[in-house]
């Protein structure tokens, strides 16, 4: 049956004017200041990368991108609360590897992170270093895991906590080679690092970031990178994999928001973000810091967090890892 002239027009109408709130509102946002939740301390790595990406998007889109941090409970207490905050675009996450962890280390979560956070947009990948001191006579990972093999349960393996990046690639790490490394947990990587430097441990996985001020001036030695590739910065540093085949381990971040944020303003935050990733000032800033950028859709992003999230899965349950 046709439908009269007038009347296929009303319902066009109708149509399009129930259409036009959801693309009004990702025209219009922001239209207020928008938070960025760190689950991690100020001036720490993460809360860093979400500083430059804050900055860059309040610059971008004339509103404020106010970073709050909540650090505790590995991330989790940051992460409920963009979990039950209104999916508006108005608070977001900054999204790291233990998010991924986590669904594993922790077996009462009040959330399933792959369900109610919404994929916007990687931000970086940040290669670690197995670093001990100098004082320690190891200088391949071939002689690491030989000493380690030859003394088990002798050789201490610092780390900023249980589930921490530092933890979780040593724990890969042993995994993957039948190692024992006496797993030290302090109350984050900054204080591991600090006994590294003064003996009191002999291996430590270091962020980049953190550490290669110190390689450079001989405090500590590098035995490999964990990326598959070597880096520009050390390309005298052999990668673990050259040592352990398929050995891989990198510090991600990237922005998530509650589930059920209209897509058009996951589309806006993640074209923005990209935006900004490939701004030269910005690639500059973080070559200094050590890290690489990971520009790429929502869903690509949705991804790299299905993946990790299922290779920690083995790697906490090897480890038998709980939170404490």
């Amino acid at each position: 049956m046709e439908l009269p002239r007038r009347e296929f027009l009303r319902l066009g109408a109708c149509t399009a004017a129930l259409g036009a709130p959801r693309v009004a509102s990702a025209q219009a946002f922001p239209s207020h200041p928008v938070r960025i939740m760190v689950g991690f301390a100020p001036a720490g790595g993460t809360d860093i990368m979400a500083r430059l990406v804050g900055q860059s998007l309040s610059e971008r889109l004339g509103q404020q991108f106010v970073i709050e941090n909540r650090p505790g409970a590995g991330t989790n207490i940051a992460t409920e609360a963009v979990v039950n905050a209104p999916a508006d675009g108005y608070t977001l996450l900054l999204a790291c590897l233990p998010n991924a962890s986590n669904a594993t280390l922790y077996e009462n979560l009040r959330f399933n992170f792959v369900r109610d956070i919404t994929p916007v947009a990687g931000v970086t990948r940040e290669p670690f270093l197995i670093e001990v001191n100098p004082s320690v006579p190891i200088k391949t990972v071939s002689e690491l895991i030989t000493q380690a093999k030859t003394n088990p349960g002798k050789i201490s393996m610092a780390s900023g906590g249980i589930g921490a990046g530092n933890h979780i690639a040593g724990e890969l790490f042993k995994m993957m080679t039948g190692v024992n490394l006496v797993h030290v947990p302090y109350r984050g990587a900054g204080p591991a690092l600090v006994d590294l430097l003064a003996g009191q441990v002999e291996v430590m996985f270091a962020s980049m970031s953190s550490s290669i001020a110190y390689v450079r001036t001989g405090k500590l030695r590098a035995l490999a990178v964990t990326t598959t590739t070597r880096l520009p910065e050390l390309p005298d540093i052999p990668t673990v994999a050259e040592f352990v085949p398929g050995y891989e381990f990198s510090f991600w971040t990237g922005i998530g928001a509650p589930k059920s944020t209209p897509a058009e303003i996951v589309d806006k935050l993640n074209k923005e973000i990209n935006a900004a990733l490939a701004d030269p000032k910005m690639k500059a800033r973080f070559a200094e810091l050590g890290v690489a950028t990971i520009p790429g859709s929502p869903a690509a992003f949705g991804k790299l967090i299905a993946d990790e999230t299922e290779k920690w899965s083995k790697v906490i349950k090897f480890s038998g890892a709980k939170a404490q």
